[in-house]
C-alpha cells in the first residue's frame, strides 16, 4: 500500500466527522451563526495560515531533494496569497452577510488556534518527516472540505458566495496530488522510524483539523 493511501485511510473517519460538524454543515445550509464564520476567518488568516507558511519554509529547508524544496517553497507563497485573498473577499462580502467588517485584523490567537500553530512550529523543527506529516492534513482536508461545500451546499444558503470564495480553485487538486506524491516518495526511502514519525504527526494533524472546526463553532476563550 502506498503511504498516501495509508494516510487517507487513517484520515477517513475523522474527515467524516469533520464534514458532519455543525460548523461546516451550517455553512452548507446557511444556519451557521455569523460570529462563528468571523471567528474562523480571523483565526485562520490572522494566525493559522501564517504559521503554516512558516512551517512550510522550515520543512522546505530540511528537504534533501530539490523538487521537494521547490514544491514546499511554492506552497509558502500560495498559502500567504490565499490568506490575503480570504481577508479581501471576507471584507467584500461581510456587509451583505450581516457580519462584522473587522476580520483580517490581528485578534489574539484562541487556545485551540494557539495549540495548532504550536504543533506546526514544533513539528517542522523536529525533523523533515515530522514536518511533512504535520503539513499534509491541512492540504488534504482543505481539498475535501471545500469540494464538499460546493457539491452539497443548499441552493439558498446564506453563505453560498462565501463557499465559492473559500474554494481554492480547480488547480488546487494538482497541489494536493503533488503533496501526496511527496509522501509516497518518502514512504519508499524513509527509515521505519522516519515513516512512523510522519504517520504519527499526520494523525495528530487530522485531530487538529477537527478541533479547529469545533473552535470556530464554540469560539472558546482563554481562562481568566
Amino acid at each position: 500500500m502506498l503511504l498516501s493511501d495509508q494516510l487517507k485511510e487513517l484520515a477517513a473517519p475523522v474527515l467524516e466527522k469533520v464534514l458532519a460538524h455543525p460548523f461546516w454543515s451550517g455553512l452548507r445550509d446557511g444556519s451557521l451563526p455569523g460570529e462563528s464564520l468571523t471567528y474562523f476567518v480571523e483565526q485562520d488568516t490572522g494566525h493559522l495560515l501564517p504559521a503554516y507558511a512558516r512551517a512550510l519554509a522550515r520543512t522546505a529547508a530540511a528537504a534533501e531533494q530539490d523538487a521537494h524544496t521547490a514544491l514546499l517553497g511554492r506552497s509558502i507563497t500560495g498559502t500567504l496569497e490565499a490568506r490575503d485573498r480570504l481577508r479581501e473577499k471576507y471584507a467584500e462580502l461581510a456587509d451583505g452577510l450581516g457580519l462584522p467588517a473587522s476580520a483580517g485584523g490581528m485578534p489574539p490567537a484562541g487556545p485551540v488556534t494557539h495549540a495548532h500553530c504550536a504543533f506546526f512550529n514544533a513539528s517542522s523543527a523536529a525533523s523533515y518527516a515530522a514536518g511533512v506529516g504535520a503539513l499534509l492534513p491541512m492540504v488534504w482536508f482543505n481539498f475535501q472540505v471545500s469540494n464538499d461545500l460546493l457539491e452539497r451546499r443548499s441552493a439558498g444558503s446564506r453563505y453560498a458566495k462565501w463557499i465559492e470564495v473559500y474554494h481554492p480553485g480547480e488547480g488546487y487538486g494538482y497541489a494536493v496530488r503533488a503533496f501526496m506524491g511527496l509522501a509516497d516518495e518518502l514512504g519508499k526511502t524513509a527509515s521505519p522510524a522516519e515513516e512512523a514519525r510522519l504517520v504519527e504527526h499526520f494523525r495528530t494533524g487530522i485531530r487538529h483539523e477537527w478541533a479547529f472546526a469545533e473552535a470556530a463553532w464554540e469560539r472558546p476563550e482563554w481562562p481568566v
